[in-house]
């Protein structure tokens, strides 16, 4: 049995919700004592608005299939720019560097279909906030795993952690390209919260 509550003034618990008001009446009779665990609930308004954010970056995001790494078109780029130094033209191998960095992306997926997840997408961004743990897999390898971010595994302090963290992770990767201020990004997604309820 799960009870919604609300501390009144006078320091009684009263029920917050119609359903909590019905369980009590019929399951619990007058005098009963019940033995409970308490937790104080997060800002449901504050959640629906951490999701509006994730939808409005998910929406605006298009993956283009992820073949190169980070530190492969570092390498590549790094390599372009010390030819330059030896007497090339460095936005012409600039690029070249970019050109081949598309064909190798190319080639790595020609038979792999590229698919939009909302899951996959909010683990990476939840990862790259730093809200994650570090597991060991069987092979040895080791990966970073979004942690929950579910009522009962985070207050409302972290949350509000770890929405400013996922804003600026988003601002940084996407976001930034379709606005012109965090505060238009805001204002969009606080639009889109209104709109979806």
């Amino acid at each position: 049995m799960q009870l919604q509550l609300i501390k009144h003034v006078s320091g009684i618990l009263l029920p917050a919700t119609s359903q909590t008001t019905e369980l009590l009446s019929s399951k619990v009779r007058c005098g009963s004592v019940l033995e409970a665990e308490f937790r104080q609930v997060r800002n449901p308004a504050f959640h629906r608005k951490f999701f509006a954010l994730l939808n409005l970056g998910f929406d605006y995001w298009t993956p283009t299939g992820g073949a190169i790494t980070a530190s492969e078109r570092q390498l590549v780029n790094g390599y372009a720019k010390f030819l330059a130094r030896y007497g090339g033209n460095q936005q012409s191998l600039m690029n070249a560097a970019e050109t081949y960095l598309s064909c190798v992306a190319d080639k790595r997926t020609a038979s792999i279909s590229v698919c939009k997840s909302f899951d996959a997408y909010r683990a990476w961004v939840t990862v790259e906030a730093g809200y994650y743990d570090v597991v060991e897999l069987p092979d040895g390898s080791i990966r970073k795993v979004a942690k929950s971010i579910s009522f009962a595994n985070m207050d409302e302090t972290a949350f509000q952690g770890l929405y400013r963290a996922v804003f600026d992770v988003l601002w940084r990767w996407i976001l930034s390209l379709a606005f012109r201020t965090h505060e238009e990004a805001e204002n969009v997604a606080a639009q889109l919260m209104d709109f979806t309820g």
